[in-house]
């Protein structure tokens, strides 16, 4: 049962890379002299992050993968920006505290999560 829900989650990860790699192909920037720069942009990220992530077994990070890349695809076509959005935090809410832990752990908790790979 466990190995069918991994070849599963192969399944969706490789659509997934596929998905990335056409979007990739069918690019156009804004500014159409970019166009090659966010193509490539793209497929370098992609190649990146999945190679980071290759050694993940754990269904729930796999999944929370495949969640930010679905995102990430999202936000770039609506927005027509490849790269990740910045995080926009207000200005009292992390400098409330004088403790750097809780500082840092309030900004992590504050990420969007098509912004996690961004660590």
């Amino acid at each position: 049962l466990a190995s069918s829900f991994m070849m599963y989650m192969r399944k969706q990860v490789l659509r997934l890379y596929r998905q990335i790699f056409r979007l990739a192909r069918s690019w156009q920037a804004l500014d159409k002299q970019n166009t090659d720069a966010e193509r490539n942009y793209i497929k370098d990220e992609a190649r990146r992050l999945f190679q980071k992530n290759k050694q993940l077994t754990d269904a729930q990070e796999i999944q929370m993968c495949i969640n930010e890349a679905t995102s990430r695809i999202e936000i770039a076509l609506h927005y027509k920006i490849p790269y990740p959005r910045p995080i926009n935090v207000a200005p009292n809410f992390v400098s409330a505290s004088k403790d750097k832990k809780s500082q840092l752990r309030r900004r992590k908790q504050s990420q969007p999560i098509y912004i996690h790979s961004q660590d």
